[in-house]
């Protein structure tokens, strides 16, 4: 449903609107939302329209790798080698099914990752104030916005106060546009309908409340296609950079093997089809066909297990990116704390007293007794929550410290009975919050706010005798809010400035979360600084730092001290410490640079819509699931959908663990792929009568352990001691010398295994045909033992834990175990293959060449780490 266009919302005054949609400013009842949502269906747009599955398949054959391989097959069918074309299809089949299945998994993923993030709305329902999912909208419902809400329709505005919006999307202007209630021309421009906000564009500063008059795609936004609404891109750039190296790869063996058929039938005389063969079964080996794709099933993998721990991966480089942060600067409130603030304390000009109750529950003690009905009247009209009771459990519905207030009222038993005339929303700007109420035909101003942004406001104060009162209260850990009222008629500029009667302080604690006293204590061991930023007052920023365990609580620079800094004077003190109060959000920006010009990889915590360019200039930007705005959901890399700091640690623990398995996957998967080729070039090379095992055979091992056995480490759990190692280097590559170092050593000695197991079988007098047999499965075993090594990058792998492996890894095993018995003892599959049955003793001495290579590569490992540790 949407208003015509002959009768245009923003041309029309506010009750004709309503009227027009049979609303009215307290909402819908549920029972009409309900109708009108089976009527109207939900407020989304249209997904766009994604490639069938037919043609996602087709896609995966759409490289260079695979027009090579079946360039390949296709020669070897015109020479009519059969089997040989059936396993070079089967390998280029095999991948694409893989490919196949991880896109339609990576979709899956992202689509409920979005799910999760599903923007919710705050509207009037049967005259109350509620929350729901934006897709439940309707036509006619009123919806209430403020700074950094993504507005949710099209919404005809009904109340403004102090509005302005972002609409770029819409109109490309840059600066946010000031709105109100005045309707304006029919003929208007789209960004001169002052009187509108429209879908998908964000609220910048102030509140209003709006009418919606379009849902889904008869928004202007749907009705101009400016959204899609496809699924993001996985690619990263190690994916981009690994992608490129086997591209690089791919050139550098088909060149390699141009020469070897080049040199094998001009300079060895080799039969051209037989060599050709031998060539394919090289260049199959040597090229990691499959490593792109494993490579992105781990970090999918990984966006899945942080999903599950309640960290939301929304842009795939932040697992890469959250696994190095060396600093993570965090807000307090609901992060570091449990977000559940309660009033202990209040300093009147009467006296002192002492709150007492649990949680929001509007009941408690307050010691000693005395008249704080004045007072508590001011918290509970300054305020725009509401308290309500949900299984037994009082929650709050807004922000938790107005909740805490209204909790507060109710324990001093203060009806609430005036009526709101008007209001000056809280700002950062100016740090207060004001409403003219009347009650009984008199009108009365209330504030609250940070002290020193009331107490100027007020007559007949000391303003530093209270600034020491509150500071007193500061170092005990609470949030002071001063409150003041006066009479008056309006909230006009310079109209509060010295009129107002000062009511006292109170004072609101924010208990820290056990688990993140417990999360701080875990990233330091792990070599990552935390830098609490807040809002708060110094007294209270560092009061909480010591009780979370922060390295260095009691040195804080607060926003003033940050003004007065240069660049170079803030980046010379910025490491050293880790509390920082009284902060504005563009504060942030400066600390993320001055952390980053040390070489730091930095992770920012933010919620507000101003936190947007720390968010992005961050290596790792995280918001607030919770309590962030749409703003900094969108900016940010990642969005803790429980707002908690332990949330953080345990996503650089995965993080770390994500970028060890992607090592593993890369150090399991280049020396095999390297070692299966060099096995044949070596032989081709030296000229040998015979191949340690034929070019078919090589196909066969690559087809079964190419992709399985990496696959598996894709789901290894972290290490021992993952949190216990400093952060590695923001630029640190992953093909590391150490790493090429690796595929020298293991690439030989599967060479010399090879071809020392192949001899020794002729030596015993056994067939050609057994002897390729014996070292095809020894190949074969070496991976599997190569599999068990590389399980543990950081440590030995010889321990109950390491043997034990994964279900993954003895499921990958056992299955590639059960295939080789079947091409060694089956004759139909020796017949295929050209095996033969492999007698036990030689059986046994394959497995104990695998457990002498196991030996040699983790005395290695150990010299390596050992030389690491010095």
């Amino acid at each position: 449903m949407r208003v015509s266009s002959a009768a245009n919302p923003h041309s029309l005054g506010i009750k004709a609107c309503l009227a027009l949609l049979g609303s009215a400013p307290a909402g819908l009842t549920a029972e009409e939302a309900a109708r009108r949502l089976a009527e109207t269906g939900p407020n989304r747009l249209p997904e766009m329209r994604r490639a069938g599955p037919v043609r996602r398949f087709l896609r995966q054959f759409n490289n260079v790798l695979v027009y090579l391989l079946l360039a390949a097959a296709a020669v070897t069918a015109g020479l009519q080698h059969w089997v040989d074309t059936g396993a070079i299809l089967t390998v280029v089949i095999a991948n694409a099914v893989i490919g196949f299945l991880q896109e339609g998994k990576a979709e899956a993923a992202m689509a409920a990752i979005r799910q999760m993030l599903a923007p919710r709305a705050a509207v009037l329902r049967d005259g109350l104030r509620i929350t729901i999912d934006a897709v439940d909208l309707v036509p006619g419902d009123v919806v209430v916005v403020e700074a950094g809400d993504k507005v949710p329709a099209d919404l005809r505005l009904v109340e403004a106060k102090g509005l302005a919006a972002q609409e770029a999307i819409l109109t490309g202007e840059s600066v946010p546009v000031e709105k109100s209630t005045r309707m304006v021309a029919e003929g208007a421009a789209l960004g001169d309908r002052r009187s509108m906000l429209w879908s998908g564009t964000l609220v910048t500063q102030g509140t209003a409340r709006g009418l919606v008059v379009a849902t889904g795609s008869a928004t202007e936004i749907g009705r101009i296609g400016g959204l899609l609404a496809g699924v993001e891109d996985l690619t990263t750039p190690l994916v981009a950079q690994m992608d490129r190296f086997t591209r690089w790869l791919s050139l550098t063996v088909l060149a390699a093997s141009g020469f070897l058929l080049a040199y094998g039938h001009f300079v060895m005389r080799q039969p051209f089809a037989e060599l050709f063969i031998a060539v394919v079964g090289v260049a199959v080996a040597a090229i990691p066909e499959g490593l792109p794709a494993v490579m992105t099933i781990t970090l999918a993998i990984g966006v899945q297990a942080m999903a599950r721990r309640q960290a939301i991966v929304q842009r795939m480089p932040a697992i890469e990116a959250i696994g190095s942060v060396s600093v993570i600067c965090t807000d307090k409130t609901g992060t570091l704390t449990r977000n559940e603030m309660m009033v202990v304390a209040v300093e009147t000009p009467e006296g002192t007293f002492e709150v007492a109750g649990e949680g929001y529950a509007p009941v408690g003690r307050v010691e000693p007794p005395g008249d704080l009905a004045r007072l508590a009247r001011t918290a509970a009209l300054c305020n725009d929550a509401r308290l309500v009771r949900k299984a037994g459990h009082w929650e709050v519905e807004g922000d938790p410290m107005e909740g805490a207030l209204l909790a507060f009222a109710g324990k001093v038993g203060v009806l609430i009975d005036a009526r709101r005339l008007d209001v000056i929303p809280f700002d950062s700007r100016h740090r207060f919050m004001a409403i003219l109420s009347e009650h009984r035909g008199k009108r009365l101003v209330h504030v609250k706010g940070a002290p020193e942004s009331v107490f100027h406001m007020c007559a007949r104060i000391d303003p530093d005798q209270w600034h020491r009162r509150a500071e007193a209260m500061a170092l005990k850990g609470l949030r002071v809010l001063a409150l003041a009222e006066g009479d008056g008629g309006s909230l006009k500029n310079g109209a509060l400035d010295g009129r107002l009667r000062f009511l006292g302080l109170v004072g609101l604690i924010d208990p820290p979360r056990p688990e993140a006293v417990a999360a701080v204590a875990e990233c330091r061991a792990a070599g990552i600084r935390v830098k609490m930023i807040t809002g708060d007052h110094a007294g209270t920023a560092a009061a909480i730092a010591r009780k979370i365990g922060l390295a260095a609580p009691d040195t804080v620079l607060t926003g003033r001290d940050l003004e007065r800094m240069d660049d170079a004077a803030l980046a010379a003190q910025v490491v050293g410490v880790d509390v920082f109060a009284r902060t504005s959000p563009e504060d942030k920006l400066r600390l993320v640079k001055a952390l980053q010009s040390h070489g730091l990889s930095v992770a920012m915590t933010g919620d507000g819509v101003n936190d947007a360019p720390a968010l992005k200039r961050a290596d790792a930007g995280i918001a607030m699931g919770l309590k962030g705005s749409e703003a900094a959901k969108e900016a940010a890399d990642l969005v803790l959908a429980d707002d908690n700091f332990a949330t953080i640690a345990a996503a650089v623990r995965k993080g770390r663990t994500v970028w060890d398995n992607l090592q593993k996957v890369i150090s399991f998967e280049l020396p095999t792929n390297a070692g299966e080729a060099l096995t044949v070039v070596t032989a081709l090379l030296a000229g040998s009568a015979a191949l340690p095992i034929t070019a078919v055979q090589i196909l066969w091992v690559n087809l079964i352990t190419g992709v399985t056995l990496g696959l598996a480490l894709a789901f290894e759990p972290g290490e021992a001691g993952t949190m216990a190692r400093p952060p590695r280097p923001r630029d640190a590559p992953i093909l590391t010398r150490a790493l090429m170092w690796h595929v020298v050593l293991v690439s030989a000695l599967f060479v010399v295994a090879v071809f020392w197991i192949f001899s020794f079988a002729r030596g015993l007098g056994h067939s050609t045909a057994l002897a390729q047999t014996m070292a095809m499965n020894t190949l074969v075993v070496l991976e599997i033992f190569h599999l068990f090594f590389i399980r543990n990058i950081h440590g030995t792998s010889l321990t109950r834990a390491a043997v034990r492996g994964t279900p993954v890894v003895w499921a990958v095993v056992a299955a590639i175990t059960v295939a080789q018995f079947a091409v060694t003892y089956l004759p139909p599959l020796q017949a295929l293959l050209g095996t033969e049955s492999v007698p036990f003793r030689e059986g046994a001495m394959i497995v104990a060449v695998g457990i002498g290579f196991f030996i040699i590569v983790e005395i290695e490992k150990q010299i390596r780490l050992a030389f690491r540790r010095r």
